[in-house]
């Protein structure tokens, strides 16, 4: 599995499509061991862009603060696993909070 967390500095971006990089982990989906991180620059924001690009490049799972509709469903359609409303935590925190089953999310506040 690949999970993708959206980062500003070192933690979470709150809003999905305004980060400054993607954090991806690659982890054995059995063993739930870290295989790799590696992180990419985000593409400039527009509406409907992040979730392809993230696609293209094997993400199976998302960890966000705030995300829009669309890009949810886009994600989602892609069978992509969404989480949302995490907390402005580092993302290898957060990783390991979702592997172990600690990962407490809140609500969803974007509306667009």
């Amino acid at each position: 599995m690949r999970i993708a967390i959206p980062v500003t500095g070192q933690c979470l971006e709150p809003h999905f499509g305004h980060c400054e990089k993607f954090v991806f982990t690659d982890v054995d989906p059995i063993s739930h061991q870290i295989l790799a991180t590696t992180e990419a620059p985000a593409p400039e924001h527009e509406p409907g862009l992040l979730p392809p690009w993230l696609t293209q490049r094997g993400v199976t799972h998302v960890i966000a603060g705030n995300m829009g509709a669309r890009a949810r469903s886009l994600l989602e359609d892609a069978s992509v696993e969404v989480m949302t409303g995490a907390p402005e935590q580092p993302a290898q925190a957060l990783v390991r909070q979702y592997l172990e089953g600690t990962l407490v999310t809140g609500e969803n506040s974007c509306h667009h």
